[in-house]
């Protein structure tokens, strides 16, 4: 039953949190504009998801839930789909996270 409930166990990424998440995002542009192609970085991300669940929720970065993949696993995406400078992703990440927490933390939604 839990496995189906990850959003609702999803936990509020801190602003330090946030500010990690965007110089991972600004790093995986700077890895795209030194020729890393989407296929290898989305890849090699699903397969740190994968060891990264072997860790309890608690233990982990960023990914706690399948929901908080989902968001950073999209965020990727837009980096080798949408390509901007790096700065410009690590900036919009920072927002969208911050919203999503402020979301997150507001138990009516």
């Amino acid at each position: 039953a839990l496995a189906c409930c990850g959003s609702a166990l999803a936990q509020i990424h801190s602003p330090q949190e946030c500010v990690e998440g965007g110089d991972f995002i600004r790093n995986a542009a700077r890895s795209r504009d030194a020729g890393t192609s989407r296929e290898f970085f989305v890849g090699r991300l699903d397969e740190d998801f994968l060891l990264i669940r072997a860790f309890p929720p608690g233990l982990r970065w960023f990914v706690r839930s399948p929901d908080d993949e989902a968001f950073l696993r999209s965020a990727v995406e837009e980096v080798f789909d949408a390509p901007e400078d790096a700065e410009r992703h690590r900036v919009g990440f920072l927002e969208r996270c911050a919203n999503r927490a402020a979301r997150l933390a507001r138990p009516d939604t």
